[in-house]
């Protein structure tokens, strides 16, 4: 192996939007600037939107780079096996001062087909929420194309959709093909295939600082949408000091641990790790390694690096591909 790797951090790709707000910089320590930040984007291969590594001696190369010289020492034996040298999830927080527009995503097969892209399954771990904030998320009963086309033409598509109360902490997983929406008032954590395939529905008439609405992508989506009532909140368990399974689907598995002491982790060397610290302080520690890391963290563990321990007093998504 030529190059020793160790936890790797990444400068954040930060993206304005017209939603955006401050609460990336006062809740995540994020350093933004603006006044209408929305995304930190933590972990990124899209193109356009590459990560670069931010700590140690590695400190400057992207994360493409790092996968073209060592494929196996980073994404796993398996992740390489299956996806080639290609980074295949995508990382964020979003912060939403005003609610996102009501969009949905296409599936794997759609998405090669357009875009030549993969699709966008995606999850949201609430981190924080003000007071009555709500997602919208698939439709409150069975629905069809004709019935959401006459919703949308009269504008009144919010009333046919599902309207959830959300808290941190909270969980939602949205399979490729549920309308969905960030409401106002919420950051979160998100993880999703790595794709930037967006189709927007409808942008509660919203213009930007040039008096412009925003493009609409109603034909794309009239084959994408999935019309059916869908469940997406996921309920799980929080026993200390242990990996709880939030999500496992084919893309990725996320744990949640409530770390209040130190944990052994033992990895397979088939996939990559990746940490994101929602609360508190740790530590991920092993011979001739120790680092400290605070909310608003995102760390790549590489797959090489098979034991290590978690110390500290934190809550940690923990995400992987199994």
């Amino acid at each position: 192996m030529s190059i020793k790797t160790y936890p790797l951090q990444f400068e954040p790709i930060l993206k304005d939007r017209i939603w955006g707000g401050e609460k990336l910089k006062t809740i995540l320590n994020k350093p933004i600037t603006s006044k209408i930040t929305g995304e930190s984007w933590e972990l990124s291969t899209v193109e356009g939107d590459v990560s670069v590594v931010s700590n140690g001696v590695l400190k400057g190369k992207s994360l493409t780079e790092l996968i073209e010289e060592l494929p196996n020492e980073i994404l796993g034996t398996k992740v390489h096996e299956r996806f080639g040298k290609q980074f295949p999830l995508l990382f964020k927080y979003l912060d939403a001062r005003e609610d996102l527009s009501i969009q949905v995503h296409p599936n794997d097969q759609l998405a090669k087909e357009r875009h030549n892209s993969f699709g966008k399954t995606e999850m949201w771990y609430v981190t924080q929420a003000d007071p009555d904030a709500r997602i919208i998320v698939g439709f409150k009963e069975d629905s069809s194309k004709t019935e959401y086309l006459k919703h949308l033409n009269d504008a009144t598509l919010v009333s046919i959709l599902d309207d959830v109360k959300a808290k941190a902490g909270d969980v939602f997983f949205l399979e490729t093909g549920t309308v969905h929406a960030i409401g106002a008032g919420l950051v979160v954590a998100e993880i999703q295939q790595t794709s930037d395939i967006t189709y927007r529905l409808y942008d509660f008439d919203r213009v930007d600082a040039q008096g412009n609405k925003r493009e609409l992508h109603v034909d794309l989506a009239l084959d994408a949408i999935n019309y059916n009532k869908v469940d997406t909140q996921k309920k799980y368990e929080t026993k200390a000091n242990t990996s709880n399974v939030v999500v496992d689907c084919p893309y990725f598995t996320t744990n949640f641990i409530p770390l209040q002491d130190k944990i052994n982790v033992v990895k397979s060397g088939e996939t990559f790790t990746v940490y994101m610290c929602i609360e508190g302080t740790f530590e991920i520690e092993y011979p001739e390694f120790k680092q400290t890391y605070i909310k608003g963290d995102t760390i790549l563990v590489p797959a090489e690096i098979n034991a290590f321990i978690l110390n500290g007093k934190a809550s940690i998504l923990e995400i992987y591909i199994s």
